[in-house]
């Protein structure tokens, strides 16, 4: 299975305190255990953030970066080994596994941070921290500068200055190495033979969780742990639900399935769409508003490249879906005076994408300065254009009706354009249809 390498961790330790204030200190717990129901934890899966910096596993655990500190920069505080425990949970490293495994300096026990922590802090102009994602750390953070507010007539120096270390880290996290695009490519490869399997596994009669199953066999079966976010799989009218996620309806005959699924590797996510028929042929009218949007996608992937600003592929799409729909006698006038009054949101209600990443709507700024972002080389996003067109909508002639297509693939941005990492899903309608018509002749 590819992972990141431990070295990548440690260069990126280093480039995020290379942007630290002098005399400072950045501090960031682990991901807290879930609860399901009673004594059930959901599968534990770690803080993204975390993570980034430091690739450890475990809940219940603290990273301290001290720039300049003499006895090493990179502390973590994790749970100690014990026995009967890890009979029970699995192993822990402990801290000689922090240390040996896990490329920290120097490790201690989480139940001592309460002890040792407010000495690191002590004497630090400025504390970075993850302020308002987590209350409750916000809550012991404050607890241990206090401890050393209350000592200041003894000499003691609190911090003055706090930041959040989103800024910092985040604008990192936005540019995608070439280790971290391994993992991304890899798990893109997984989804996408996931999409292929439910696509030659779809019949009339099935329900949308039995396709459902298909991806969460083909992503287990290729070493992912779990899926990338809540697996999608409308049918019908319900594919016009843009966050559907019963997924418990039967496959009629007629109907679309769209399937918005992927999977995630070493807490990478891949993001994919597809749609197509249950019979495994499309409609003319499916047909026509499908090629509006596979088009819409195609003239988005025209406009990513570096010095293109963010909004260039969403502009892209939006004129293609709105001549699409003019064309298709979906919407009535002039196309200009349709793309400013905004009239497709009624079958185009959101955007052509977003950042990819750890998080599969992942961080970094849209907007610089009161301006879209310019992409660059590194950046990693989803381009996702889709009509909807309601079961109830009376505006339209009835054989649109019902009909919802949605189209993404997860891009990178490369010296010339683009590259697409999910191109691995057919995506065209006569090869969606070739395949569906293999998948049944093999099995009748």
């Amino acid at each position: 299975m590819i992972h990141i390498p431990k070295a990548e961790y440690g260069r990126r330790r280093k480039a995020l305190m290379a942007q630290m204030e002098p005399n400072s200190i950045a501090i960031l717990p682990a991901a807290a255990v879930a609860i399901r129901n009673r004594d059930v934890e959901h599968v534990y899966r770690q803080d993204s953030d975390f993570q980034y910096l430091s690739g450890f596993p475990e809940p219940q655990a603290v990273i301290v970066l001290m720039p300049g500190r003499a006895h090493g920069e990179y502390i973590l505080f994790c749970r100690e080994r014990n026995a009967e425990r890890e009979l029970w949970d699995g192993l822990r490293a402990g801290q000689e596994g922090a240390i040996r495994d896990y490329g920290a300096d120097d490790a201690f026990p989480i139940t001592d941070i309460d002890d040792i922590l407010p000495g690191l802090i002590e004497g630090r102009d400025r504390v970075y921290s993850a302020m308002g994602s987590n209350p409750e750390f916000d809550r012991h953070l404050m607890e241990w500068i206090n401890v050393i507010r209350s000592k200041a007539n003894l000499g003691a120096q609190p911090p003055n200055e706090f930041v959040a270390l989103d800024h910092l880290l985040h604008d990192m996290r936005l540019y995608k190495s070439a280790a971290e695009l391994k993992v991304m490519r890899e798990a893109a490869r997984i989804s996408a033979q996931a999409h292929i399997r439910a696509m030659q596994a779809a019949r009339p009669g099935l329900y949308e969780y039995s396709l459902e199953a298909e991806l969460d066999y083909e992503f287990r079966k290729g070493g992912a742990k779990m899926p990338a976010y809540g697996s999608i799989v409308a049918a019908g009218r319900n594919s016009c639900i843009l966050h559907y996620q019963q997924n418990d309806a039967v496959l009629k005959d007629g109907d679309l399935v769209l399937i918005d699924a992927g999977c995630e590797i070493d807490c990478y996510a891949s993001d994919i769409t597809r749609t197509w028929p249950v019979s495994g042929k499309f409609s003319p009218e499916q047909k026509a508003i499908y090629e509006v949007v596979l088009a819409a996608q195609e003239a988005a992937f025209a406009e990513i490249a570096p010095d293109k600003h963010w909004n260039q592929a969403h502009e892209a799409t939006v004129r293609v879906i709105t001549e699409g729909l003019v064309r298709l006698g979906l919407l009535e006038g002039d196309v200009e005076a349709l793309i400013a009054s905004e009239a497709y949101r009624a079958f185009y209600m959101h955007r052509a994408g977003h950042w990819l990443g750890m998080d599969v709507h992942d961080v970094g700024e849209y907007r610089v300065g009161g301006e879209w972002r310019v992409l660059e080389v590194g950046m990693t996003l989803t381009v996702e254009p889709g009509i909807y067109i309601g079961p109830n909508d009376r505006s339209v002639a009835k054989k649109w009706r019902g009909i919802g297509v949605r189209i993404e693939d997860d891009v990178v941005v490369t010296k010339t354009g683009c590259e697409i990492l999910t191109r691995g899903v057919p995506k065209t309608v006569a090869d969606i249809e070739a395949l569906m018509a293999a998948a049944r002749a093999q099995a009748a």
